[in-house]
């Protein structure tokens, strides 16, 4: 299932807005506000790219026949790469995001760009669940999942900038 999901940061630069997503102490406070019982950030930088990582476990905010499946808890692994920025200040990357133990992940690419006086971030991917018969049943309930985490990051973000 393909997801495409802008978010906007007014007034932002797009160097103030990488520099806050790229800050493990404010990735733990998103962490936290989304309710994660238990969560790990990992940043390295090199050259102006760098690499964003968390783990988080999560409580299982699914319909009861997902919930069944999963349980209580979701663990969900997402890895962020970020190319350095380009004349302009815009960066573009790569996400990719695991829900542990299951057969469901979105991968898909990131931009994130000065608009006028804001800088928008975007995710486009693909959001795939390999469960024979309801795997296509299940794909939207993750991609909402990820498109709220994306819209709450963003929310957090922008009381700070």
């Amino acid at each position: 299932m393909k997801i495409e999901e802008t978010v906007t940061y007014p007034g932002a630069t797009p160097e103030a807005v990488f520099a806050l997503i790229s800050d493990p102490s404010f990735r733990d406070e998103v962490c936290t506000t989304m309710g994660a019982t238990r969560h790990d950030v990992d940043v390295t930088s090199q050259g102006g790219a760098a690499t964003i990582t968390i783990a988080r476990t999560l409580p299982a905010d699914l319909p009861d026949m997902l919930k069944k499946m999963v349980g209580d808890t979701v663990s969900v692994d997402q890895v962020e790469h970020w190319d350095a920025p380009d004349a302009s200040g815009d960066r573009t990357g790569r996400v990719a995001v695991d829900i542990k133990g299951q057969p469901a992940s979105m991968k898909g690419a990131t931009t994130l760009a000065a608009r006028g006086d804001d800088t928008v971030l975007t995710v486009v991917g693909d959001v795939t669940v390999k469960i024979p018969f309801i795997g296509k049943k299940v794909e939207p309930e993750v991609a909402k999942a990820i498109v709220q985490a994306l819209r709450l990051e963003c929310r957090e973000a922008n009381k700070k900038l």
